[in-house]
């Protein structure tokens, strides 16, 4: 809630006459809702009560009404509310009420319209439409703050605390900073948004000086500053702020805990999540997020336990978060946990939950459950969802089966995006559709829009690569409109090597040693291709420029789950404690697939 917003809530609320009965009446009605976030049905139940007793044209139980519809997101239902007032927009202080939803609720366009039919305007009303105006760009910003100058508000402080955080989420860092200099009054809530702006940048040490300059804080601005901190990767910074904190509450301890997530120090996040005095749903996600991305799937799965058993209730924000982790992390067991719990909860409806789901199990190498989830339980597909389960298959090498998904998904008339194109040529690659790949590459603006990006383009040089067309990638490379990147020179690469191409290999391994100076690995794959034909010289110059530049090759390395624990193994690592039986288990292997006729391809010389 913006510094505006907040005052308007505290704002005193006039009075109005009526009978005292009803005004008894009316108020222990209104007493009745909750601080904070209101619950819907409680809030309907009231609204239904004072339409019962004809008490919903009071203008108090109007604005309360209005208010806590507002916080739910049920707009149309702030919009009826408002309505059914006798001559609504008479009073600037209703017609606030509704501006100040518009704006809670990121409506510009409306928050324009109300502003537009209000005869009377005061301060609260320019600061509410400046925050709603943030979510359409600094254009709209730039116009408001031109209309609160010609109108006399712009040196209230309500106002220039809503512009410098409309200003600064929109890019608008500069014209932030030269409002806040020039505020004539500033309180501790223009202080905390200054600072919260040059955080919103990425300029922590100014904030820093900022938050050292400040003549007074509260906890917001210490809080501001922590997560400034803990975004930056300071998390001893931070630390050491939190242990000088006058006050501190759970978004403090939650930051901390962040700050140290975000370290990779799972063991000092850990005693900190261990210490809070109150955990908060926020605090629990991140815990359980951060230990499932670490690989650390045994704790994440205990986390998740506690969690409810202390009946905390997971939200639609909370379980993408944690499967996002799982589907980064391959975490596959705690993933279906999450899929179970999301069943027993019944949010499986949720469109955001059901992509995040097939993410997952496609990042996990479950296709087909992603699939069930697409074709049986997502209730209201949208454009994600249709580029998770292409993209699934085509990153699992069903080719005919995402394409197929792409035909369905254009005659469903969803209009293909980058992302869809991108796991479009990814399938054309899998199955060596060289033809159709370059059909869909040049569809892309005439069809559909789409200006090629640089990942587009590294897809063809794959697909061409793969193909043997390597001269054709090399041409692609040459015309592009941006300088290839590590990636588009590496597929290149790797194409030469399937193909034995001396002549391109030496090219891309030239820019790759630009690029990535110290990945040996580059010159391990040119000193192979040398080496299988035949040039044994030239494999001998590489080798010793690999020593010159004091660059190894890092081991290869590889894991997998099994019973909700990780594996990992490296390249001539014997220490896990079943290695032997390990290494017999790959010694059969090898034999048995020498003995049906298989022939490896060459072993790497370089390792």
């Amino acid at each position: 809630m913006s510094a505006a917003a907040a005052a308007a809530v505290l704002r005193p609320a006039p009075r109005w006459g009526g009978a005292p009965s009803h005004r008894r009446g009316l108020e222990q009605h209104l007493a009745s809702l909750p601080h904070g976030l209101p619950c819907l049905r409680h809030v309907q139940e009231l609204h239904a009560q004072l339409l019962k007793q004809g008490l919903h044209r009071d203008p108090l139980a109007a604005s309360k009404l209005i208010g806590s519809y507002a916080l739910l997101r049920r707009v149309p239902a702030c919009r009826r509310v408002f309505a059914a007032l006798p001559n609504p927009h008479a009073t600037t202080f209703l017609a606030n009420t509704l501006l100040r939803a518009y704006a809670l609720n990121s409506l510009p366009h409306a928050a324009l319209a109300a502003f537009a039919a209000m005869p009377q305007r005061d301060t609260f009303t320019y600061s509410f439409l400046i925050k709603a105006l943030a979510a359409a760009g600094v254009a709209p910003i730039r116009a408001a703050h031109s209309h609160v100058v010609k109108h006399g508000a712009a040196d209230d402080t309500f106002v220039g605390n809503a512009l410098i955080d409309a200003y600064s989420k929109n890019g608008g860092f500069a014209e932030a900073g030269k409002v806040f200099d020039e505020m004539p009054t500033r309180d501790v809530v223009s202080w905390n948004t200054a600072m919260a702006a040059m955080v919103r940048h990425g300029e922590v040490a100014g904030a820093r000086r900022m938050f050292d300059e400040m003549p007074e804080r509260d906890t917001v601005s210490w809080n501001t500053m922590l997560d400034g901190h803990a975004k930056a990767g300071e998390a001893e910074e931070a630390f050491e702020l939190f242990q000088r904190m006058p006050e501190r509450n759970v978004v403090s301890w939650s930051t901390m805990v962040s700050a140290y997530c975000k370290k990779g120090d799972m063991e000092m996040a850990r005693v900190i999540f261990d210490k809070m005095p109150t955990k908060n749903l926020v605090t629990w996600t991140i815990m359980v997020s951060a230990c499932a991305q670490k690989g650390l799937v045994e704790e994440a799965g205990r986390l998740f336990t506690q969690m409810k058993e202390a009946t905390v209730e997971l939200d639609v924000a909370a379980i993408v978060s944690i499967l996002a982790a799982c589907a980064e992390s391959g975490s596959l067991a705690l993933g279906k946990r999450i899929h179970r719990h999301v069943r027993q909860r019944k949010l499986g409806r949720s469109t955001l939950v059901c992509n995040a789901l097939m993410d997952m199990f496609c990042k996990c190498g479950c296709v087909n459950r992603a699939d069930y989830i697409f074709d049986t339980e997502i209730v209201e597909k949208d454009s994600v969802s249709w580029n998770t389960i292409i993209g699934g298959f085509a990153m699992h090498g069903h080719g005919d089966k995402a394409l197929d998904l792409f035909a369905q998904m254009k005659q469903q008339g969803f209009r293909p995006d980058a992302v869809t194109l991108i796991n479009v040529l990814s399938a054309c690659t899998h199955m060596g559709l060289a033809e159709e790949g370059r059909r869909y590459f040049s569809s892309m603006v005439t069809d559909y829009g789409i200006m090629p990006q640089i990942e587009h383009y590294g897809c063809m040089v794959d697909l061409l690569g793969r193909g043997g067309l390597i001269k054709e990638a090399v041409d692609l490379i040459k015309s592009m409109p941006w300088e290839p990147n590590g990636v588009i020179w590496g597929s290149l690469l790797s194409a030469c090597r399937l193909h034995k191409n001396v002549e391109y290999a030496e090219l891309a391994v030239n820019k790759l040693s630009k690029l990535q100076p110290s990945n040996a690995g580059n010159y391990a794959v040119l000193s192979n291709i040398y080496a299988e034909a035949g040039q044994w010289s030239d494999m001998a110059k590489v080798r010793v420029q690999m020593k010159g530049t004091g660059s190894q090759k890092t081991a290869g390395s590889s894991s997998i789950e099994l019973d909700e624990a990780f594996h990992e193994f490296t390249v001539g690592d014997r220490k896990h404690p079943e290695s032997d039986q390990i290494s017999e288990m790959v010694d059969r292997l090898s034999s048995h697939v020498k003995h049906v006729g298989c022939v490896p391809a060459g072993h790497e010389l370089l390792v």
